[in-house]
C-alpha cells in the first residue's frame, strides 16, 4: 500500500484519475479554501468541501458522515468505485490526508486512493498545469462499505487508559499537547489524553512539503518511544492531522490508520 503519488506521476496520469482539492483551513486562519480554489487549482481537479462533506447532524467538527451520506457525496462528485482518486491540498494542516482516510474508511480500494506528495505548493513550484476552470463530472452511483475497525470512540479511548491495548498518538503541537497553549476552539480545556504520546505532525514532513522517507519516518516514531510492533491509534484537535500520522504509519507498516474521530474536540469538552 503506497498512499503517496509524486507530482511527476500525476502530471503523466492527469487524464486517467479523478483529482480532489481538499484544502481546509483552521477556523482562526482567516483563509477561504473555496476562494483559493477558484483563484487557481491543479488542472481537472474538483473542490472537496471538508466541512460540508462531514456529518452535519453532530455538534463536533467534520466527523465521518454516514454511509448513505458518503455514497451521495461521492456520487455527486462523479467518482466511481474503480476510479483512482488523487487528493491534494494547499493547507498548513495537510487536510488531504483526512480525505484519503475517509475513502479508506468507506472501503475504497487502498491502491486507488492517494495523496499528492508535496501538495499544491510543490506542483506550482514545478510549474505544472493549473487552471481556474471549474469542472464537474456526470453523477455516478458509488457504493460504500464501512470498515468500522478504522475508527475508535471516546469510550474505547477511556478503556485503553487502563488496559493499554494500543498506543494513542497525538498529532498536535507540543505546546498544545502540554496544555501550555490554548486550543483554537475556545470551548475546550487544554491538555492531553492520559497516557497518549505526542508526535507533532510537522516532524514527518520535509521543507518541500513531501513526507520523509520510510526509514526517516521509522526513526521519528522510535525517537518518540513508539513501538512499531504494537497497535496504534491516532488523535489530534479534530481528527484532521491525526490522519497525517496515520498516513505516515501506513508508509511504515502498510496498515490502514485507526483514528479517534472525536479527538480533542470531543475529549477536551469535559
Amino acid at each position: 500500500m503506497n498512499p503517496l503519488k509524486s507530482t511527476d506521476w500525476l502530471a503523466e496520469n492527469i487524464d486517467k484519475v479523478k483529482i480532489l482539492d481538499a484544502t481546509w483551513h483552521l477556523p482562526n486562519s482567516n483563509r477561504n479554501a473555496l476562494k483559493e480554489y477558484e483563484h487557481g487549482h491543479i488542472e481537472n481537479s474538483i473542490f472537496f468541501d471538508l466541512d460540508k462533506n462531514s456529518n452535519q447532524n453532530v455538534s463536533l467538527p467534520h466527523m465521518l458522515p454516514t454511509k448513505s451520506e458518503w455514497e451521495k457525496i461521492v456520487s455527486n462528485l462523479g467518482i466511481q468505485n474503480n476510479d483512482h482518486v488523487i487528493v491534494y491540498d494547499n493547507s498548513d494542516v495537510f487536510s488531504s490526508c483526512r480525505v484519503w482516510y475517509t475513502f479508506l474508511y468507506f472501503g475504497h480500494d487502498p491502491e486507488l486512493i492517494s495523496v499528492l506528495n508535496g501538495n499544491f505548493k510543490k506542483w506550482k513550484r514545478e510549474k505544472l498545469p493549473t487552471s481556474k476552470e471549474i469542472i464537474s463530472f456526470k453523477k455516478s452511483i458509488y457504493k460504500a462499505r464501512e470498515e468500522l475497525s478504522l475508527v475508535i470512540s471516546k469510550d474505547q479511548v477511556n478503556k485503553n487508559i487502563v488496559n493499554k491495548k494500543f498506543q494513542l498518538i497525538d498529532a498536535r503541537g507540543n505546546q498544545r499537547f502540554l496544555g501550555l497553549q490554548p486550543e483554537p476552539r475556545k470551548e475546550l480545556k487544554s491538555g492531553n489524553i492520559k497516557g497518549s504520546i505526542n508526535l507533532p505532525f510537522q516532524e514527518l514532513i520535509k521543507e518541500d512539503r513531501t513526507f520523509k522517507k520510510k526509514d526517516e519516518l521509522i526513526e521519528v516514531f522510535k525517537t518518540k518511544k513508539i513501538s512499531l510492533e504494537k497497535e496504534m491509534a491516532f488523535t489530534c484537535g479534530s481528527g484532521i492531522t491525526a490522519c497525517i500520522l496515520g498516513l505516515a504509519n501506513s508508509i511504515i507498516s502498510g496498515k490502514k490508520p485507526i483514528i479517534y474521530d472525536g479527538s480533542w474536540a470531543e475529549y477536551g469538552l469535559d
